[in-house]
């Protein structure tokens, strides 16, 4: 456990909050939806040797996703979450049961949050304008590149966009 412990450590320190930016009308909140995890953890997490599983497994009849952490090394780490639905038999219930365990199981392995993207944006209102205000994609490369980890969670959306408009 020594590599993949030292992985972690290395790739904890470069992650910042998911953004929230999904939201769910029945309760009227904001949450970090799967791929917002994902963009926040699995980017650092492969720089630094870790890939992620998440598979689905059963153990005495009750269903999992087991989210592992593999390292290069062999080493793993991981956890299981159980597959809730609110209606058996039915593809769309199993199918959000799938993605909630996916997105709790992650987001709880490698202890991340989930941020307001306003209070993201606000802390560092200047990014969002220097990547805005690229005329190349030389530019839009050094600009985005010089941001922190956790500002280039923030403002990945806006810097694929801009990147779509210089293409």
């Amino acid at each position: 456990m020594k590599q993949i412990a030292k992985a972690l450590i290395e790739s904890q320190k470069e992650m910042g909050d998911a953004i929230k930016d999904s939201t769910n009308p029945f309760f009227k909140s904001s949450y970090a939806d799967l791929n917002s995890i994902r963009e926040a953890c699995i980017p650092i997490l492969n720089a630094h040797g870790i890939a992620v599983l998440q598979p689905m497994t059963v153990n005495d009849g009750v269903n999992y996703i087991n989210t592992v952490l593999l390292h290069e090394s062999g080493e793993s780490i991981e956890s299981k979450t159980e597959i809730i639905c609110s209606k058996k038999n039915d593809a769309q219930s199993q199918g959000s049961g799938i993605t909630y365990a996916r997105r709790y199981g992650l987001q709880s392995l490698v202890n991340i949050g989930a941020a307001d993207d306003d209070g993201n944006a606000a802390s560092n209102p200047s990014a969002e304008n220097q990547i805005k205000e690229c005329k190349t994609l030389d530019e839009l490369k050094s600009v985005y590149s010089a941001l922190s980890a956790k500002d280039k969670v923030t403002y990945k959306a806006i810097k694929d966009k801009r990147k779509g408009v210089l293409s």
